[in-house]
């Protein structure tokens, strides 16, 4: 049965505005409509789609753990799980990992550790716990995450709110060290600010961060959901300035764009606060999701889609700054990943992507007039080219 764009529109709940678009098969960098028409993706899923759709090592470790087992929950172990930690606390440089599946959930998850570790270790009062965070954050969409956005769209009509969050201005090192008092337990921040616009933190900022949080015994929590796994050119994108947080919270690209797979990997001196019982998922850890998982960290252990996005990025950066004439005020970002700021009186960002995917591209806008670029890291250099000039006819109108 056909069901029309209206139908499926009524009885879908209103959580998204997406595209009028509707993808019905797709492989690497290209999908297909309903109606057989291409389109080249320059999404990628928000980033969870790195190694672009269908990637035949990825497909082949799903399809070989589908004929196996798929789920035990964690009252046993199996044959997945203690590799799958293993090869990504390796990948990591961190002795432990805590396997979930969404990104949100990872957050949560470093929430709680954070606390618990706060309270255990450091020797917080019962219930004092505070985290610092940072304006324009992303983390996901929990009650308790939209607690510490500053996004009206994130937050309104979703209180009450929960409380031992504060936040400050992102890139402001000295704002950040100022909040820090003998409640802090951790700091969260994104080392690139996906949603906000794919926001790049000023030069030194995340050291100064890394060395306010080991002056005042702070957990540093870096959310490389979007950023990690190859999408700046590096395998987490704190990397890039030589910075090593306490923890890394992963997921979208971790499920190869197959299956939600997230993960908090640390060291034990912080992820071995937990005790069984206090943290869990039925889900999480689950033996498809390790497969797949396994099979990313294998496609990430070569570098060759680090070095891939590094040398495409920076194609795809200098294509950008050559449309400043078609009404680009900015660019930004790093690697294949880039916010792109245009002229309202172009277009806003919902428009210059109606138009970019009338001509065979889809993007994403976020707040006004930006548009995001994240295609996935197997992108060549022709689709590069052809992605700026497609996007350059889109500011033409």
């Amino acid at each position: 049965m056909t069901i029309t764009v209206d139908a499926r529109t009524d009885r879908c709940a209103h959580n998204y505005h997406p595209l009028p678009v509707v993808v019905a098969s797709a492989r690497g960098c290209w999908v297909t409509d309903v109606t057989g028409r291409q389109y080249l993706d320059c999404l990628a899923a928000y980033s969870a789609l790195n190694f672009g759709h269908g990637h035949p090592a990825l497909l082949a470790a799903a399809r070989t753990q589908l004929d196996r087992l798929t789920l035990t929950s964690r009252a046993f172990d199996h044959d997945q799980l203690y590799e799958f930690c293993a090869e990504l606390g390796d990948l990591a440089g961190k002795q432990m990992v805590l396997p979930m599946n969404t990104g949100a959930e990872a957050v949560e998850t470093a929430i709680k550790v954070a606390r618990k570790w706060g309270y255990t270790v450091k020797g917080v009062p019962a219930d004092q716990a505070t985290i610092i965070v940072a304006a324009d954050n992303f983390h996901g969409r929990t009650t308790t995450i939209v607690s510490f956005s500053t996004d009206p769209g994130a937050r309104d009509d979703f209180g009450p709110f929960t409380p031992g969050f504060k936040v400050v201005p992102y890139g402001d090192a000295a704002a950040l060290e100022a909040a820090i008092d003998a409640t802090t337990v951790a700091v969260l921040l994104e080392p690139i600010q996906g949603e906000a616009g794919v926001v790049v933190p000023p030069a030194g900022y995340l050291r100064a961060v890394r060395d306010a949080c080991t002056r005042h015994n702070v957990l540093f929590v870096a959310d490389e959901i979007q950023s990690g796994l190859g999408r700046t050119g590096a395998t987490f994108a704190c990397e890039h300035v030589g910075v090593v947080p306490d923890m890394y919270l992963l997921g979208k690209a971790l499920g190869g764009g197959i299956v939600p797979v997230s993960a908090v990997v640390a060291d034990a001196d912080v992820l071995g606060v937990l005790r069984p019982g206090q943290h869990g998922s039925t889900f999480g850890g689950n033996p498809l999701a390790c497969a797949v998982g396994r099979a990313v960290v294998r496609l990430l252990s070569t570098g060759e889609f680090q070095d891939a996005a590094q040398v495409r990025g920076a194609q795809l950066h200098a294509g950008l700054a050559a449309l400043a004439p078609f009404g680009v005020i900015a660019v930004r970002g790093q690697g294949l990943w880039a916010g792109i700021d245009i002229d309202p009186a172009v277009g806003t960002g919902r428009e210059i992507c109606e138009r970019l995917m009338e001509l065979g591209v889809l993007a994403k806008d976020t707040h006004g007039s930006t548009i995001r670029l994240a295609p996935p890291l197997v992108i060549t250099e022709a689709e590069v080219d052809w992605a700026v000039d497609r996007l350059a006819a889109a500011l033409r109108g």
